[in-house]
């Protein structure tokens, strides 16, 4: 087994292939970034992680440690193999976009997780079609009375991390989300440790 480190810039995203057996662990090192994460069959790029198949397959809002998240087709693709933090994930909100910023007054060019996305699959040859539903790693959205839902910080610690395992050959992508608008990363988008395992 080999090790590698990699680290996404702050605000920016990155793609990996992966095969089957690999793990990614996802370091939140200042506490408080939100690391959008996407995954694609390596074989069909259409083929790909779906958050509202993968709430109905686990009966919850997210997978616990020693569980998986799903493919739009019902399939495995990613499991669970540690959360080392408080457990608290999304995988209700949709990647922010350009017009989410306008939609929150920026008057400026603002970076999202969707076009890094894009950036980051164009930059190891990777062609999507979509932007999925990602699963927002350490992201904090509280349901609360009259089923309102709010944009909380996350809940965790420096250094607390969350490692998942490749079921099968895919491309799996993050973003350090670059919200600053919002509460969610703290107000202050930061760079993003990973370490992956190749099996």
């Amino acid at each position: 087994m080999s090790t590698e480190t990699h680290s996404i810039p702050a605000g920016h995203g990155l793609a990996l292939r992966l095969a089957a057996g690999d793990r990614v662990s996802v370091i939140c090192g200042n506490g408080m970034q939100v690391v959008d994460t996407w995954a694609f069959c390596a074989e069909d790029s259409t083929h790909a992680m779906s958050m509202e198949h993968s709430r109905v397959e686990n009966g919850r809002l997210c997978a616990r440690e020693g569980g998986a998240y799903f493919t739009d087709r019902r399939e495995p693709i990613l499991a669970v193999d540690r959360d080392a933090s408080p457990g608290v994930h999304d995988t209700i909100m949709a990647a922010c976009d350009a017009q989410r910023y306008v939609n929150l007054g920026c008057t400026h060019p603002h970076r999202s997780c969707a076009d890094n996305l894009r950036e980051a699959v164009a930059a190891i040859g990777f062609d999507i079609a979509r932007v999925p539903q990602p699963l927002n790693l350490f992201m904090n959205i509280p349901l609360i009375e009259n089923q309102v839902l709010v944009q909380g910080q996350p809940l965790g610690a420096p250094g607390d991390f969350v490692t998942l395992r490749a079921l099968r050959d895919c491309v799996i992508a993050f973003s350090s989300c670059p919200q600053d608008i919002t509460p969610i990363n703290g107000g202050a988008p930061a760079d993003v440790p990973l370490r992956v395992e190749r099996a």
